[in-house]
């Protein structure tokens, strides 16, 4: 396949190194239905852009098991101190453009 028969979603895959590719899995395949779709559709926009210190970050916030994440996630429960970071607002602020 030439280069220019390639689609975008190729390119930017190829692109994509494997700690990206493995927290993209992990963020469609999380256990809880609900978090895999905000962290799932946050990650397929966001990965590709985000800076290391972001996918540290990133990481760290996929480590947190679903039952505490969620309540933050929906806003019902303020994230503490320790887990709040750039990339957690950016997963709060993109979740008002999600579509389910």
């Amino acid at each position: 396949m030439t280069e220019t028969m390639r689609s975008d979603a190729d390119l930017a895959d190829e692109k994509m190194d494997a700690r990206r590719k493995k927290l993209l899995f992990r963020s469609w395949h999380r256990g809880m239905r609900e978090m895999d779709l905000v962290l799932g559709q946050f990650a397929d926009r966001e990965m590709a852009s985000l800076t290391d210190d972001e996918i540290d970050q990133y990481e760290s916030l996929l480590d947190i098991p679903d039952t505490e994440f969620l309540p933050i996630v929906t806003g019902e429960k303020q994230a503490p101190a320790d887990m709040d970071c750039p990339v957690l607002r950016k997963i709060l602020a993109s979740r008002h453009s999600m579509k389910f």
